[in-house]
């Protein structure tokens, strides 16, 4: 018996009880589909996480008050110290080489007006440096300029969304606006940007470094952002920088992080989920490979008397099993193509509708599901075979 013989024989088989075989191909077809737009969302997240820091460069450096023994994260920061200060910031760029720009940040949230128009929106701190940071374009006006960091002046860089519900059409640049108790003027806006590394940079209102502390009514910083020279600079910073604030406050008690070490880490760390969340679907496969044995193991039952008239007629045992494991796994190839089938609609369909999250269904998941499927369906397979081999052709053809 050949192998056109043999898939001849499993279609006929299977075409025979197509109730059974169709809830069979239901379910390992919604197994494959599981694993299949874990993957694609796991894959997603990463590809997210990596755009989100790509849109800002490669080359930043993150320093921010507390000691954290982990590195490559953002972790929150209980009992600080010594506060990270203006004075910090000024030492750090005298002392630190290789750098296009250092930005001291400032951070919190306060209700904005203008006339009866008002929100909550996030208030960013800085200076003139943390336009080139964040590369940060200005749509409308200007940005802070040297003059306006050094004396505190109130004035404010609106973010798109805040100007645009602020303002309506109107041009928000020269106008006047309240943050909190101060009135500050709008000197600029700025493009839109959209999500840059969790900060909406349409919906905020970006003032002068010295300006939010006094807003704030606070001494410290939030951060202080570097922008090395190249790549290879942002590794040989961190020490420097950690250094130069270790002289200062007596203790190192700063945590200083790099791009690269933030991408490396999540990604790591969003594989490691990915994976976790395919094993759980998975398990659906498993469920799905029951199935399968069940459907076989009353083929089996059904099928009697033909495996003994097979078997009388000169078939040999290792045809039995040929033919029962030949139906089981071609049950499971077609589920398991029906399942990518489903799994890749439910992407796109996703894609659509997120067009911002990049969910997307990799070579290696979609080759792995189906694999896992035509091993589940070779295993589960195996048992009702065995009995089908096992069967006594006398026995079998009186159909007892």
């Amino acid at each position: 018996m050949n192998t056109r013989d043999l898939l001849g024989y499993a279609v006929t088989a299977l075409d025979r009880n197509r109730l059974r075989t169709t809830l069979s191909l239901v379910g390992v077809a919604i197994g494959v589909s599981a694993v299949v737009v874990l993957v694609a969302l796991g894959e997603g997240a990463r590809r997210y996480v990596t755009q989100q820091f790509a849109s800002i460069g490669s080359n930043l450096v993150i320093l921010f008050p507390g000691k954290n023994e982990t590195t490559g994260g953002f972790p929150g920061v209980a009992g600080v110290p010594n506060d990270l200060t203006l004075e910090d910031a000024n030492a750090l760029e005298r002392g630190l080489r290789g750098l296009r720009a250092l930005a001291p940040v400032a951070m919190g949230n306060e209700t904005v007006a203008h006339r009866e128009r008002r929100r909550q929106v996030a208030i960013l701190g800085s200076t003139e440096a943390f336009r080139e940071v964040r590369d940060t374009q200005v749509a409308h006006g200007s940005f802070l300029g040297p003059r306006e960091s050094e004396r505190a002046a109130q004035v404010a860089v609106l973010g798109a969304k805040v100007a645009a519900e602020l303002f309506g059409g109107e041009s928000a640049v020269g106008r006047v606006i309240r943050v909190g108790e101060w009135r500050v003027r709008v000197i600029g806006v700025l493009a839109p940007g959209g999500m840059q590394v969790g900060l909406d940079m349409d919906d905020l209102v970006i003032v002068p470094v010295k300006t939010a502390m006094r807003i704030f009514n606070r001494t410290s910083l939030f951060r202080v952002l570097v922008r090395t020279g190249a790549h290879a600079d942002a590794d040989r910073v961190c020490p420097r920088a950690i250094e130069i604030l270790t002289d200062r406050h007596g203790e190192e008690d700063v945590t200083c992080i790099t791009q690269e070490s933030v991408v490396s880490t999540l990604s790591d760390i969003l594989g490691v989920l990915t994976a976790a969340l395919a094993g759980i679907a998975a398990i659906s496969l498993a469920v799905a490979g029951v199935g399968i044995m069940n459907l076989m193991l009353v083929s089996v039952s059904e099928r009697r008397s033909e495996i003994g008239l097979a078997r009388a007629v000169g078939a040999r045992r290792r045809q039995i099993l040929a033919i029962f494991l030949t139906e089981s796994v071609l049950l499971a190839a077609l589920g398991g193509l029906a399942g990518l089938l489903l799994g890749w609609v439910a992407v796109r369909a996703l894609a659509w509708t997120y067009p911002a999250f990049p969910a997307a269904i990799p070579a290696w998941a979609a080759v792995a599901a189906l694999a896992n499927a035509l091993g589940v369906g070779a295993l589960f397979g195996i048992l009702p075979a065995r009995r089908a081999t096992r069967l006594d052709p006398i026995t079998a053809l009186s159909g007892r």
